[in-house]
């Protein structure tokens, strides 16, 4: 009943002043742990804040900012709540079937990079090794999976997931288009699913934040899927920046579903294909 009350309380009260003290969060946040998420949708953070709220039992997001900015654990608490995304094995499977049958042109490169920019909890990158070592490219590329949070890197170096989920992955690979069974690429052991060491054989997982660090390589494909949906238009223009920055000539930048390039600043530099975005300006 509480948690009702709670809700009623902030749909009222959602107006300027919630979104101010949204606003001293994060940049209290910024001030205390350097931590910069100024720019990322105000409407979203102001959400996500207050149900982090009802979890504490605290009134107020100003309630919520004194106690995450005097307890670092507890900002790590609110950072994953904010930013776990949903995620799966091969989720989105028409995405990947339609990347499975145009892979034959990042064959024609003698070592491909690719970037997964904000992969999360990793499942993307095993979706990605399943499918290049099913083509035959996967000895050829090297993967950068990247996250500004460690904890999410932490669990995706460690290749497992939940058994449950087992034949929902299983099912999202084959409409995918797999070629073999999913059980090839991973063991159960108990209530956990490991996949074979040999799929991050050629991942390199790093910290790093879109919205304050730098390029740091330049790829053949970049995935960022469900990711800019957090940011304000300002930050997703500095971020495209940096993709495009990133992206060699002719490179492909992939998004998601809800995501795309209209209304940006690159929005004609690249042309649509059915699984992303191919760059058509050089960077020279």
């Amino acid at each position: 009943m509480k948690n009702n009350s709670q809700t009623a309380k902030f749909e009222e009260n959602n107006d300027e002043i919630t979104t101010v003290e949204t606003r001293l969060l994060l940049e209290g946040i910024f001030l205390v742990y350097g931590l910069d998420f100024r720019q990322y949708s105000i409407a979203t953070m102001t959400r996500k804040a207050y149900e982090y709220t009802r979890k504490l039992g605290v009134e107020t997001i100003s309630g919520l900012q004194q106690i995450i900015l005097h307890n670092h654990e507890q900002l790590q608490r609110f950072l994953w709540e904010l930013f776990v995304t949903t995620t799966a094995l091969f989720r989105d499977a028409e995405f990947y079937k339609n990347l499975r049958a145009n892979l034959p042109w990042l064959k024609t490169y003698p070592f491909p990079r690719i970037w997964h920019a904000g992969c999360s909890t990793g499942e993307e990158v095993y979706s990605m090794a399943i499918l290049l070592m099913e083509e035959n490219l996967y000895s050829r590329v090297r993967i950068y999976a990247t996250d500004f949070q460690e904890k999410t890197l932490t669990i995706a170096r460690r290749g497992r997931f939940p058994a449950e989920r087992l034949q929902e992955y299983e099912e999202n690979y084959r409409n995918a288009g797999g070629k073999r069974s999913l059980s090839e690429y991973c063991i159960v052991k108990g209530s956990e699913v490991l996949f074979d060491p040999e799929l991050t054989r050629n991942v390199t997982f790093l910290q790093h934040n879109l919205a304050t660090d730098g390029s740091f390589q330049e790829f053949n494909v970049i995935l960022c899927r469900n990711v800019l949906i957090y940011f304000n238009k300002g930050l997703r223009n500095q971020i495209h920046d940096l993709f495009y920055q990133s992206l060699c000539h002719f490179g492909i930048l992939c998004l998601g579903e809800n995501e795309s390039l209209y209304f940006t600043s690159h929005e004609l530099d690249y042309r649509q294909l059915k699984f992303g975005y191919q760059k058509m300006k050089s960077t020279a």
